[in-house]
């Protein structure tokens, strides 16, 4: 928000503080980055090189990294300057210590891991989630805003120890891009100027995202009481749950992803689009 109000100084410290509470938000420092250097304005309909200045840009890289280091010490000292909870808590996203079941996909998984190959996995899951993030900023340095919602998005899936707020916090973000579906008003419009009221969304395929993302809502809650409430299921029925959510989860970002290419086309009369598809070069 601060980002898209153009004051870098709350926004770099937000993103500082909210580092120290979970790290993989660092995710987000790129796409923040180019957006404080960037217009907040969407710019998904006419995708142009990203012009942001890059000295600007490592002037406010190097001002989080400031404010990054302040909280690090102002922590340490408030835990008697030890560094051990580093360990505790940063770590803990890194090495999964705690294997208590939680909407994430990493728990079940290093459950039921020998733990020979724990410390390989443990890297390939980590790496995993950061790969993300260069593509995306690349793809749509166009639109810093629209990356961040993206990658807000695929830590809604891959995080560590996920909650249903984080992928709950990617879903309420549609409501900040109106272009990708279209209004009520614009439905109107179309039919008083006698054009096709039906126009589908940018969006690939809305009603089964939705569908899938209600099916999970309704099995998490639904499978939690059975196995630890009730002791009438097992780990296999929450984990079933958590890997359809994950699905849900999924679906959401392609067709976010999907739809933040295809506004670029404009509006396609009914019998052209099927002559038209979204391919990444």
């Amino acid at each position: 928000m601060f980002a898209s109000e153009g004051k870098p100084s709350a926004a770099l410290l937000a993103l500082a503080l909210s580092t120290h509470l979970s790290i993989s938000t660092l995710l987000l420092l790129l796409p923040v980055l180019m957006l404080l250097v960037t217009s907040p304005v969407s710019q998904l309909a006419s995708p142009q090189i990203f012009r942001g200045d890059v000295r600007t840009a490592c002037k406010y890289a190097c001002q989080f990294a400031t404010y990054w280091l302040v909280l690090f010490g102002a922590a340490s000292i408030m835990v008697g300057g030890e560094w051990r909870w580093v360990r505790e808590t940063w770590g803990a996203s890194l090495t999964l210590p705690d294997l208590t079941p939680n909407p994430g996909l990493w728990w079940y998984f290093f459950t039921e891991m020998f733990d020979h190959f724990r410390p390989f996995f443990l890297m390939v899951f980590s790496v995993h989630l950061v790969i993300y993030a260069l593509p995306i900023c690349i793809k749509f340095q166009h639109d810093a805003l629209y990356a961040s919602f993206l990658l807000v998005g695929v830590l809604g899936i891959f995080k560590a120890y996920l909650t249903l707020a984080d992928p709950g916090l990617f879903l309420s973000m549609f409501v900040l891009f109106p272009e990708v579906y279209p209004s009520q008003h614009d439905v109107e419009t179309k039919s008083a100027v006698n054009v096709d009221a039906c126009t589908p969304v940018d969006l690939r395929h809305p009603i089964v995202t939705t569908l899938v993302h209600t099916h999970a809502a309704l099995l998490l809650p639904l499978f939690h009481a059975l196995w630890v409430t009730e002791g009438r299921g097992n780990a296999n029925f929450y984990y079933a749950a958590s890997l359809v959510m994950g699905v849900a989860g999924g679906m959401g970002v392609v067709d976010a992803c999907f739809a933040g290419l295809r506004i670029a086309f404009g509006d396609i009369a009914e019998g052209e689009r099927d002559k038209w598809a979204v391919v990444q070069e």
